[in-house]
This record gives structure tokens, C-alpha cells and sequence, in this order.
């Protein structure tokens, strides 16, 4: 493939892991006025993310083996499809079970994103650049996150917030349209369909190296879903801000994420091309983030809101590194064809994680606040690099290998 249309698809992936951030953080930022239209607590509104996060677990593996199946292109095409339909669904919500349903539907969309975003970089990109590759795919997360506080007062300010939701459908609708028209005139194994079959999940579940990945994920995903899904409730109910004043300063510690996601995929590239192994470049990049990881506990500590939101951009800017070396780590250590199966796994037990987090926080803030989640969200980024750490070596793959 072209190196210039390559860089146009990855591009492309990056615009949908913003889009899936974006769509799914909308939430978040409304969560004080939807609790208080609808009357939820805590626990209730943890409920609601619970519907999300049980349809994402579920189809962040089953999307990873579906995108195996079918290739990148229809892959992705199917889950953006679905999850703007969902957003959409949203404006129609008219209490809790309503909003839950949506959530879920989102989650059946978005599941299968990120395995097919890893998967695309990483076949149409040489290895030179692999970790750059997927860094940025995956670092449209962070972008989506930084845009969607500013971009939800917007639209809840033009459109009240069920126009918000229907912006976030639009904007899929408008990625679908330019996803097709880039792949025109390529042929089709250079369009990511499928060239041999893929491995099923017991082949892969096998491999004692993506035990280990998956393992390491159920430690470390639940901080992100905390940062992600409760951040704008705790600065309203601990630190007293208003809608307007979260939008202002929610997307600081998502953008700190965003650059170092891209940042760091490059750094992990250069010490491969300068004689690194690139499990030894990825691991050091890794234990250099969770190291930063613990300045979490201090951000419940801060005096003002601006210290805390700095506080949690350190654990952020660390996640960036994290994320974007061990995604890289996986497509290091399988082969082309079980990438987004492996990614797929490791994000499901990440999300089994996530729901079981998730239905913890609720109650537990309602009794002593966040301190504690605070807390416990300081120890396991270096937890899950031990995990890592102290498991055999995977083997890693001869140059070439996972391209198309």
C-alpha cells in the first residue's frame, strides 16, 4: 500500500477512536443534570455505565474476532455504524431504563473499535514505524475526550441535552461516509479484507503471553474507567464546580493523554530502530509511566480544583505512555491474523474489570467519597507492569511479520 494512503487510513482511525471517546464521555459530562432530571443516585448511575460496560466487554472480544473474520474496513465500518445509531438513541431517553438501553447499545457498538484500529495500524504501517502507528490510531481516544466537555455545554447550550446526542450521531454518520470513500480504486488485500484464516479464541486463549496481557489489562483498565466515567461527578459533588467550569477543565487531563499516546509510540520506535528489543523498549517505556502513577492519590489530597485536575493529568500523561506501548507489546508477540482477537481478549477482561469497578464505586462514594477509589487507583498501574514483568518472555516476531 502506498505510504501516503496509509497515513490517510490511520488517520481515519484515529478520527474514529476520537469519535468513540467522544460519543461515550457525552455522558459523563451531563451525568449531574441527567441525575438530577431523572432523580438517580450514585448507585443508579453506576448502573447505567454498568450497561455500557458489560456490552463493550462482550464486544471488544467478539468485535476483535469479528474484525479478524471480515477484515479492518467492514469491521469498523459496522461498529461506527451501530454506535451512531445508539447516540442517537440517547436523545429519545426519557428515564433511567431508557438511558441504560442506550448505553448498552452504544457498548455493542463501540466494542470492536479499538481491536480494529490496532489491527489496521499495525498492517498497513511498517514495523519501523509500528508503535507511532498505533499510538496515534488509539490516541484519538484522548482527542475525543478533550473535545467532548467543550463540545457538550456547546451543543446542551444551542440544543438542550438531547441535541448533544444527536451532534455525536451526526459526526459518525459524516466518519462512515469517508471511510468509503478512502478505501476507492485499492485493491482488496490491501483493503484489509482477510487474507487467511483467523485463530479462534481457544487457540489464542493458549498462549500463556496473552494470558498475561490480559491479566495485566484487569488491573490497570478500571483507573482509566474511573478517570473516564467519574471524574465530572466528583469535581461536582467534591469540588463544587458547575457544568460550565467541568467543561472547561475535564478535557486538560485527556489531552495530556493524547500526546503522550502519539509521543510515546514514537520514543518506543526510536530505541527499536536503535538496537532496542522491542519488548525491552516497550517494558522500560512502561515501568517509566506506572512509576508516575501514584501522584492519583494525591489529586483527592489538593487543595483546589486546578491541583487536582494537574494531579490527575500526571496519571493521565502516564497512561499515554502505558497504553501505547502495551497495545504495541501485543502486536509485537501474535501474528497478523489474531491481533484483533488478542487485543479483543485483553479488552474484555479489562471491561469485566471495569463493570466489577463500576458497580463498587457507586456505593462506595456514596458512603466515604472518592478517597478511597483515589486510592486504590494509585497501586495497580504497577501491579499490572509486575504482571508483565515476571512472566516468561514472549517470543517476538521476526521483522515483517503482522504487516499485510
Amino acid at each position: 500500500m502506498p505510504t501516503h494512503r496509509a497515513w490517510i487510513l490511520v488517520t481515519l482511525l484515529f478520527c474514529s477512536t476520537a469519535l468513540s471517546f467522544l460519543d461515550r464521555q457525552v455522558l459523563s459530562v451531563l451525568a449531574p443534570e441527567l441525575m438530577r432530571e431523572f432523580g438517580m443516585s450514585n448507585a443508579a448511575y453506576s448502573r447505567v455505565v454498568f450497561a455500557f460496560v458489560l456490552s463493550y466487554t462482550v464486544m471488544f472480544a467478539l468485535g476483535g474476532r469479528l474484525t479478524d473474520a471480515l477484515g479492518t474496513r467492514l469491521g469498523l465500518a459496522l461498529s461506527v455504524g451501530v454506535w451512531s445509531l445508539a447516540s442517537m438513541a440517547h436523545a429519545l431517553a426519557r428515564g433511567p431504563w431508557a438511558l441504560g438501553a442506550s448505553r448498552f447499545l452504544l457498548g455493542v457498538g463501540e466494542g470492536p473499535c479499538f481491536p480494529a484500529a490496532t489491527k489496521g495500524a499495525l498492517e498497513w504501517v511498517p514495523l519501523e514505524k509500528r508503535a507511532l502507528a498505533v499510538g496515534f490510531a488509539n490516541g484519538g481516544s484522548a482527542f475525543g475526550a478533550v473535545l467532548a466537555p467543550p463540545l457538550t455545554v456547546w451543543w446542551t447550550d444551542l440544543f438542550g441535552w438531547r441535541g448533544a446526542f444527536v451532534a455525536t450521531a451526526i459526526l459518525g454518520l459524516a466518519w462512515l461516509a469517508a471511510w468509503q470513500l478512502a478505501f476507492r480504486g485499492l485493491p482488496r488485500a490491501q483493503a484489509s479484507a482477510p487474507t487467511q484464516p483467523s485463530p479462534g479464541f481457544r487457540a489464542v486463549l493458549a498462549r500463556g503471553e496473552v494470558r498475561r496481557f490480559m491479566a495485566a489489562r484487569f488491573f490497570f483498565d478500571p483507573v482509566f474507567y474511573f478517570y473516564m466515567f467519574w471524574i465530572p461527578q466528583y469535581l461536582s459533588r467534591e469540588r463544587g464546580l458547575s457544568l460550565l467550569d467541568i467543561g472547561n477543565l475535564t478535557w486538560i487531563p485527556f489531552f495530556a493523554l493524547g500526546v503522550t499516546n502519539i509521543g510515546a509510540g514514537r520514543v518506543s520506535d526510536l530505541l527499536v530502530n536503535r538496537g532496542y528489543t522491542p519488548r525491552r523498549a516497550r517494558m522500560a517505556l512502561m515501568l517509566a509511566a506506572a512509576l508516575l502513577t501514584p501522584a492519583s492519590w494525591l489529586a483527592v489530597t489538593a487543595e483546589t480544583a486546578g491541583m487536582a485536575i494537574a494531579l490527575m493529568s500526571v496519571l493521565m500523561f502516564a497512561h499515554g505512555i502505558w497504553i501505547a506501548n502495551y497495545i504495541t507489546l501485543i502486536g509485537d508477540t501474535v501474528d497478523s491474523n489474531e491481533v484483533g482477537t488478542a487485543v479483543g481478549l485483553t479488552g474484555a477482561c479489562g471491561g469485566i474489570a471495569g463493570m466489577l469497578s463500576s458497580l463498587l464505586i457507586g456505593p462506595v462514594v456514596d458512603q466515604a467519597g472518592f478517597a478511597p477509589v483515589f486510592l486504590v487507583s494509585a497501586l495497580l498501574y504497577p501491579a499490572a507492569w509486575l504482571i508483565l514483568a515476571i512472566g516468561r518472555r514472549a517470543t517476538v516476531p521476526v521483522e515483517g511479520k503482522g504487516l499485510a
